[in-house]
């Protein structure tokens, strides 16, 4: 079957590491499904894999992507969860210390078929393309967990979004702005700013810009380079939720006299659970929104859509068609 797919690690060039080829079909554990793949989408988690980064080279040639939309066995139109946890656990998967994403361990979604557990299946909306459902279970699932799971916000709330453009970012915007509450974001781009406020931002600012006044939750996914603005942007007792770091994991300062002369929270936030999934998918109904979309290629071009986010050139998702 086709597949784009981790050859070797190059830190410095990673579109170097990608390969996009044949491979042998997935093999099937007892209690998983084989899902027949017609929508794949990429994320920032592809490109640091192919530098190397939480994948172990034992598992090379590693198949890459999280996301899919397709076919299960039974025909059903189904949307793929990523987070795969051991099967004896109970709870809230994404705390598993076992837990993994799906082309960590396991083969990826950037190819024709995908193996996964069967609880790992959700129905895919009514409503929505394979290219659009399968922006959800990665970036949009991110965005929902952080919104409505770790922030504390609620409707009427300020929320800053740091780094407008990105697939979590974009999903934020425009979830949040759904949930009735007052949306900002922030880029360095001026285009993408405009986007922003397309979306539902109710305002943007440059990157590091002084606000208005200060906000009840910030969603940081770029880490390094916005961290001290985000502190700097929160409430006292404001939350500030993290789910990435694109820009770098090691701020100059980790500014602790502010976090607790402030009270101010910092919460972690990876992934969702297949319940939010599940949640997200009827909250996207209930609300008419639809994921956005950068772009879409035949995943035999998947090296095009690579290097378009390599080059940070992204509003949105980039989809791949199988």
């Amino acid at each position: 079957m086709l597949a784009a797919y981790a050859a070797k690690f190059a830190a410095d060039d990673p579109i170097a590491a990608l390969e996009v080829g044949e491979r042998p079909d997935p093999t099937v554990p007892e209690g998983w499904v084989t899902i027949d793949v017609r929508a794949t989408a990429l994320n920032h988690h592809d490109l640091w894999s192919l530098k190397g980064v939480g994948l172990a080279e034992q598992n090379l040639p590693m198949i890459l992507g999280c996301d899919a939309a397709g076919i299960d066995p039974d025909g059903n139109e189904v949307v793929v969860h990523a987070v795969i946890s051991d099967p004896a656990w109970k709870g809230d998967e994404t705390l598993d210390p076992k837990r993994s994403l799906l082309s960590e361990r396991y083969q990826g979604t950037l190819a024709e078929k995908v193996a996964v557990p069967a609880r790992n299946v959700v129905p895919k909306p009514a409503g929505l393309s394979f290219e659009q459902a399968a922006c959800l279970p990665t970036a949009w699932l991110t965005a929902y967990r952080m919104l409505f799971t770790q922030s504390g916000l609620k409707p009427g709330d300020t929320v800053l979004v740091q780094g407008a453009g990105g697939g979590v970012a974009t999903s934020l915007i425009t979830l949040a702005r759904a949930a009735g509450i007052r949306v900002w974001a922030t880029s360095r781009d001026e285009g993408k700013r405009a986007k922003a406020l397309e979306i539902g931002a109710h305002d943007a600012f440059e990157s590091g810009a002084r606000l208005p006044e200060r906000v009840d939750a910030v969603m940081e996914t770029v880490g390094q380079a916005t961290w001290s603005h985000s502190l700097k942007s929160l409430k006292q007792g404001g939350t500030l939720v993290i789910s990435g770091a694109t820009s770098g994991q090691a701020p100059k300062s980790a500014e602790l006299n502010r976090i607790f002369f402030l009270q101010l929270r910092v919460q972690g936030s990876t992934m969702g659970t297949r319940a939010e999934l599940a949640e997200l998918v009827q909250f996207m109904a209930n609300a008419g929104i639809s994921p956005h979309i950068d772009s879409v290629l035949p995943l035999a071009d998947a090296r095009k859509g690579f290097a378009k986010m390599n080059e940070g050139d992204v509003f949105g998702k980039i989809v791949f068609t199988v």
